[in-house]
């Protein structure tokens, strides 16, 4: 089991670069733009 350790820590190190990748990639994909530039302006909408 501790001969397995190192390759654990990297495998964690790729699954988490992935999931930033995966993030970035969907926060920045042209269908999603509609929904993030309405919730940039969420803070600037006065109370009703």
């Amino acid at each position: 089991m501790a001969d397995l350790l190192p390759l654990f820590k990297q495998l964690w190190l790729v699954w988490l670069v992935l999931l930033f990748a995966g993030i970035v990639v969907w926060t920045m994909w042209p269908g999603n733009r509609a929904r993030f530039d309405r919730a940039a302006r969420i803070p600037f909408e006065e109370d009703r």
